[in-house]
């Protein structure tokens, strides 16, 4: 019976539903962990997290086992074993399932257990249940394998230890979050830790599907609760962990523990590796965006030059009658200082030709919000004729603060591809804009200084489609706004609650209806990083028709 293991952890992205390039990526690492004993990889990792609808196919579950066949045939070489995540079906259902591959074949398989189904997960929708899982025997070792959810709930790893399970290693699947390092290391892996007695192996992925970003931050800790390494987060690490069996116990032996982001850098580098994700694996050029001189417009355009370099980042400023001289300044300075192209394209022809189309129907009107929304979709045409002519995706800029009160205009600023802003609180905007002009991310590919004027980020914010127009002429300060929202959508408050914690019944009551009849708005927008515990879209899914109100 051996007493020292070596366990390499293989942190990697996938492309999910590109099996083959995922396997022939696991056999790549795979000749790197040279002196290991087993490579351990993230969640799915054969077809890629979350597969969505896309692992109903039966023809994608027909490759999955053609490349595990594969990978399994590969380990005949005397190499690591490999502990890989994939899709098998049995009896007309399907399992999410971690196979340990050696001396080239299959020779364990073990299920999820818990299935996810809330928040951006529904996995009880794909995948059948599987039972409490065995520990796996492994060269004289009882690894435990609870997969992703499985080390959420007590009674898994109970069971595991119960079985005689001397080691935990766990494969995750588990996106990024707003402070959810804290709650993995200590509420979750400390908490089974403390419970079991048992060190534990935690091994999630990294990199952008869609909405999604998984940052990494794969770490072991032993059963003291010590933390013997800590991955990198946002990138990919290949770390070999040197195990060696003290008094009955195993233990990780100390190695490199990576500092990971605080806030906002970790923020800002989620939007980074989700719009370059993106757009590299849709195969787009580039972005084109509109700059308007504002603070949103500043920001996605940093994010952008971030992700994907300045020479794919395309700025159009289009101005109005409306559009201040200081906008026009800020625009420009913004696009100067991130080194991208920027063009100037003025509206006022256009909406002086639909003036004239409509002045027959609209003789015996007033001006209101109708002309407002017009420019804003005259703007969307402009950018989706250039991203229609040139290949370049249309980046959105508007925040969540906008989606969740309805102050965006649909089939105008609304319009286009992908979002870096749509979780991000107007709040959160400021809190970045001022981090990334003072901070180079460590994702970063844009430049060393400031990515805005300060003017941009002390201006009142405003949309610039009448005279003198102000945001907080149609909506409460966002130091207000913001925490009213949150209440709303991510603590799913009622009115009076928030009446508790003293803000204005009105004010609270009037936020609540907008929230509620934006609803149809929002599910016509753009795709966008989520940050939060309760993105729009992926999280919160609410009827467009709705007559409920808390107050």
């Amino acid at each position: 019976m051996t007493d020292k293991l070596v366990i390499a952890l293989a942190q990697m992205t996938q492309s999910v539903g590109d099996l083959a390039a995922n396997a022939d990526a696991m056999l790549q690492w795979r000749e790197r962990a040279v002196g290991a004993d087993l490579i351990v990889y993230p969640e799915l990792q054969l077809i890629g997290y979350p597969p969505e609808d896309l692992v109903l196919k039966p023809a994608l579950v027909d490759r999955a086992n053609h490349e595990l066949d594969r990978l399994a045939q590969a380990t005949a070489d005397g190499g690591p074993a490999m502990l890989v995540g994939t899709v098998v079906a049995s009896q007309g259902v399907l399992f999410n399932v971690v196979a340990l591959l050696e001396n080239g074949a299959v020779t364990a398989i073990r299920q999820k257990r818990e299935l996810p189904n809330y928040g951006t997960f529904d996995e009880k929708r794909l995948f059948a249940p599987g039972p409490l899982p065995a520990p796996i025997d492994f060269r004289g070792v009882r690894l435990g394998v609870p997969i992703c959810e499985d080390i959420w709930f007590p009674f898994v790893t109970a069971h595991l230890r119960a079985e005689g399970a001397e080691i935990l290693i766990s494969p995750n699947g588990s996106p990024y979050e707003i402070d959810k390092d804290d709650r993995r290391i200590n509420a979750v892996a400390g908490t089974r830790v403390r419970e079991t007695g048992l060190p534990l192996v935690y091994v999630n992925r990294v990199g952008g599907q869609d909405e999604l970003v998984f940052d990494g931050a794969s770490f072991v800790m032993n059963g003291d609760l010590s933390i013997a390494q800590q991955l990198p987060d946002w990138e990919e690490a290949l770390v070999l962990t040197q195990w060696e069996k003290w008094d009955g116990q195993w233990v990780c032996l100390p190695g490199a523990l990576h500092e990971l982001d605080p806030r906002p850098a970790d923020i800002y580098n989620a939007m980074v590796l989700g719009l370059r994700d993106y757009v590299n694996r849709n195969r787009f050029p580039g972005v084109v965006l509109g700059l308007s001189g504002g603070i949103d417009s500043a920001l996605s355009a940093a994010v952008a030059v971030d992700a994907l370099g300045a020479d794919r980042v395309w700025c159009v400023m289009m101005p109005s009658r409306f559009t201040s001289q200081d906008s026009l300044e800020d625009g420009e300075a913004c696009a100067r200082l991130l080194g991208v192209r920027y063009d100037r394209i003025p509206i006022e022809p256009a909406v002086g030709a639909f003036d004239a189309m409509l002045a027959d129907v609209f003789h015996d009107s007033q001006r209101d919000l109708t002309e407002e929304n017009i420019q804003s979709r005259i703007r969307g045409v402009t950018l989706m004729a250039l991203s229609n002519k040139f290949g370049h995706m249309l980046l959105t800029t508007g925040n969540k603060s906008e989606m969740s009160v309805g102050y965006a205009t649909i089939y105008g600023d609304m319009a286009g591809g992908y979002s870096v802003l749509k979780d991000a609180y107007k709040t959160t905007v400021f809190d970045l804009s001022r981090w990334r002009n003072g901070n180079v991310p460590s994702l970063g590919l844009g430049p060393s200084g400031p990515v805005m004027p300060e003017r941009v980020i002390t201006k009142p914010p405003t949309a610039e489609l009448r005279d003198n127009q102000k945001d907080e002429d149609s909506l409460p300060p966002y130091e207000v706004l913001d925490p009213i929202l949150y209440g709303l959508v991510e603590e799913e408050l009622s009115v009076e609650q928030l009446v508790a914690r003293g803000f204005d019944r009105d004010t609270v009551a009037r936020i609540e209806r907008l929230l509620y009849i934006a609803e149809y708005k929002r599910r016509q927008a753009p795709p966008g990083v989520k940050l939060g515990t309760r993105n729009f879209g992926r999280d919160r899914r609410y009827p467009i028709t709705n007559a409920f109100r808390t107050l």
